[in-house]
């Protein structure tokens, strides 16, 4: 009896992934972009994935993994929140947040809130400043340890368009030719997930130390991509954009489950930095779809 309800349950995770795999390729058919998405609904284990395991541009979600190994190194002692990180010309980039714009040279800040600036505002410079203190390399030896081995930061934000000024913004990973198209960062849909879930479980650092990261997500400001159409629910999130890139990952805390994605669409042909961006648009979309479909009935 146990075994055929086992078979049966098996049954029915399958249907409903395939039913829902087919929807999400309906929708991005005639998408001018390349789509890459997982999600797992942790209560259910019922999965999804579309080019789940090829290597995207993470942009800005690099910056998650970033913030697991900070607070590693704090747990190990290796730093401490309070020590003050400088603003420096060198680590000042464009793009997002407030230090390279707002913030004057030589202005010290505690690291913690450095931090919470690289996530709720994905400020490139406080993602800079993080990077210089600890090096990308230390962030993929982390990464290793989770056995996380497609996940690498390859360098730091170069957000003019320049070259890095600082030794220490190239990892090694970064300086092999093959990866220097990714930019930021590579990693894939199901390796993001797989952090999301890691840190849903407690499994990262300390249960203190994942509960503390998850409340810093929470905050995130940016609500275009999965957050869009969730109607309220609590939503863990970072985002990511490039010219032609949208990418979102994050936990959705729904009433039928919690449910992890990362969403990734590259490759589209018009630059455009509104709101309304179509791969925002498109990931707001398929996020939906995915709560909907992976949701426990």
């Amino acid at each position: 009896m146990i075994l055929a309800l086992l078979v049966q349950s098996a049954g029915v995770c399958q249907s409903v992934s395939q039913s829902l795999q087919e929807a999400l390729r309906t929708r991005i058919r005639d998408f001018p972009g390349t789509v890459s998405l997982y999600a797992k609904n942790l209560d259910t284990g019922v999965a999804v994935g579309i080019r789940e395991s090829d290597p995207v541009r993470t942009a800005s979600t690099i910056k998650l993994p970033i913030m697991l190994a900070v607070f590693d190194a704090v747990a190990r002692g290796q730093a401490k929140w309070t020590e003050p990180l400088t603003v420096t010309a060198d680590e000042k980039v464009s793009g997002t947040g407030i230090l390279g714009s707002e913030i004057s040279d030589g202005v010290q800040l505690p690291m913690r809130d450095v931090l919470h600036l690289m996530i709720v505002l994905s400020d490139n410079t406080a993602t800079n400043m993080i990077l210089e203190r600890f090096t990308a390399d230390s962030v993929n030896t982390y990464l290793d340890k989770l056995g996380i081995r497609t996940t690498r930061v390859l360098r730091k934000i170069r957000g003019d368009g320049s070259q890095l000024k600082a030794a220490s913004g190239w990892s090694a990973a970064g300086k092999i030719p093959e990866n220097q198209k990714y930019g930021l960062g590579v990693s894939t849909p199901r390796d993001m997930a797989a952090i999301l879930e890691k840190l849903e479980r407690d499994e990262l650092v300390s249960p203190d130390a994942s509960r503390e990261m998850i409340v810093v997500l929470k905050r995130c400001q940016d609500a275009t991509g999965i957050r869009r159409r969730m109607g309220g629910l609590p939503v863990a999130n970072k985002t990511g954009s490039l010219d032609a890139l949208r990418s979102d990952v994050g936990i959705v805390y729904s009433r039928g489950g919690r449910i992890v994605m990362a969403i990734t669409v590259d490759g589209m042909p018009k630059v455009d930095y509104t709101p309304d961006n179509a791969g925002s648009l498109l990931i707001a979309d398929l996020a939906k779809m995915l709560v909907d479909g992976l949701a426990r009935q």
